[in-house]
């Protein structure tokens, strides 16, 4: 088969790795691909939302499967594009994709499925959202009502951070028309954790659980970030509480949206709360995570190809998926300033010696190939992702590999998976 992978990160490159070893896969294209990707895949240099240029792509070189990483292409409808052009495509339709598009839709559509969700308005006007917010109090939770790119979502400690969070999305536009709508939903306390599965809209093939840290400083002190490191399973997660998930969350969703008369194909994303009332629903993305794919795609022992291709034709429910036992861990490497504003074109070293243990793996997520040298490309450069037989070998396996790399401002969090190790 000819593979076409879309995106530019470490899920992308998580992607590519998976997909390489499998028998089915004969050429791989990744476009744009980064400087890690290039040594797997033939990267091609066609943005994620050039989605007319990607379909000629995919026509031109007789691609079999074209698998899409970030989320802002699916919601922009490729998926559709792609296959009103006859073309296989892994991944939801634009309608599909409203899961992550619009936080409202999703809360209102969990609610219409009977699936435990959350307490939640949607305002228009920012007066009736700061009326609302004054009258409940805090903590509450401001959300930006389309895509931001992961941001756009304020935990209120006080009112005055809510109705600041307010103003921010509504009226300043810090993330454009995705802020025009506000939700404001009640404060839920517990540990967060992901289940992902494969649907082809009706089956459903989960993935392990995993549990990734958002903030950029140790001890989730500071701004949010696109994710610090990661790790799975997860200790919380018992067996009843997947199950739970699966059966009272996920899939009730997946028959609402068909009942819609919008199926959901592809990857859901299950962003899950551990409330002391049990699992609820925090948030749905409608593609692999990232960094969680590094952690979730290692653990797989079956051809993720296979998976795919039952997916996209409909017969996910002539397939199983088989994981490995081990832990995985991830910890990021960022560039200095991160997640504000960073330098690039920093010269990355120890990466053959990070790699020297058949344990470990260095996702590049965001750096550029320079001959036979790598230069960081964006503000999470690196996922150094390990495997151990407890969580405990996996975290120093992954943090001793990170030892091993340099470039200028380097950071990463020193506490990933501890919070698990204290279970074992």
């Amino acid at each position: 088969m000819r593979i076409l992978i879309v995106g530019s990160g470490g899920r992308e490159h998580t992607l590519t790795w998976k997909i390489a070893q499998s028998p089915l896969a004969d050429d791989i294209f990744c476009a744009p691909g980064n400087g890690g990707i290039s040594r797997l895949a033939e990267c091609v240099p066609i943005g994620v939302e050039d989605i007319e240029e990607l379909g000629d792509f995919a026509e031109q070189h007789a691609i079999d499967l074209t698998v899409v990483g970030p989320e802002r292409p699916l919601i922009m409808g490729i998926c559709d594009h792609f296959r009103s052009r006859g073309l296989a495509i892994y991944g939801p339709s634009a309608a599909g994709a409203r899961l992550e598009g619009s936080k409202a839709f999703t809360n209102e559509l969990v609610e219409r499925a009977g699936a435990p969700g959350k307490q939640f308005e949607v305002f228009d006007s920012p007066a009736d959202a700061r009326a609302y917010v004054r009258d409940r109090g805090a903590p509450i939770v401001v959300k930006a009502d389309g895509e931001a790119a992961g941001k756009g979502v304020t935990v209120a400690e006080t009112v005055e951070e809510a109705l600041e969070a307010i103003d921010r999305c509504m009226v300043e536009k810090a993330y454009g028309s995705a802020g025009d709508r506000v939700v404001v939903e009640e404060c839920l306390v517990g540990q967060e954790c992901s289940i992902k599965v494969l649907t082809d809209g009706e089956a459903v093939v989960p993935m392990v659980p995993s549990q990734d840290y958002k903030r950029i400083y140790d001890g989730d002190e500071g701004p949010n970030t696109g994710g610090m490191g990661c790790y799975s399973p997860v200790p919380a997660v018992t067996a009843e509480i997947f199950d739970e998930v699966i059966q009272e969350i996920v899939e009730p969703t997946i028959r609402q949206m068909a009942a819609e008369g919008y199926p959901y194909t592809g990857t859901l994303y299950a962003g899950i709360i551990l409330s002391e009332d049990g699992p609820r629903l925090l948030e749905y993305n409608c593609r692999f995570g990232d960094p969680e794919t590094q952690v979730v795609l290692p653990r797989l022992e079956s051809d993720l190809v296979e998976l795919l291709v039952a997916t996209v034709e409909g017969r996910l429910d002539e397939v199983e998926a088989t994981w490995r036992d081990d832990c995985a861990v991830c910890v990021v490497c960022a560039s200095a300033g991160y997640p504000g504003g960073y330098e690039k074109g920093k010269a990355i070293t120890g990466l053959a010696d990070a790699e020297s243990d058949d344990s470990t793996v260095v996702f590049h997520a965001g750096t550029k190939r320079v001959g036979r040298h790598f230069l960081s490309d964006g503000g999470r450069v690196l996922g150094v992702t390990a495997l151990g037989s407890t969580c405990a070998e996996a975290r120093d396996r992954a943090y001793n590999a990170v030892g091993a790399i340099e470039f200028e401002g380097m950071y990463f969090r020193t506490d990933i998976a501890e919070r698990a190790i204290g279970t074992e």
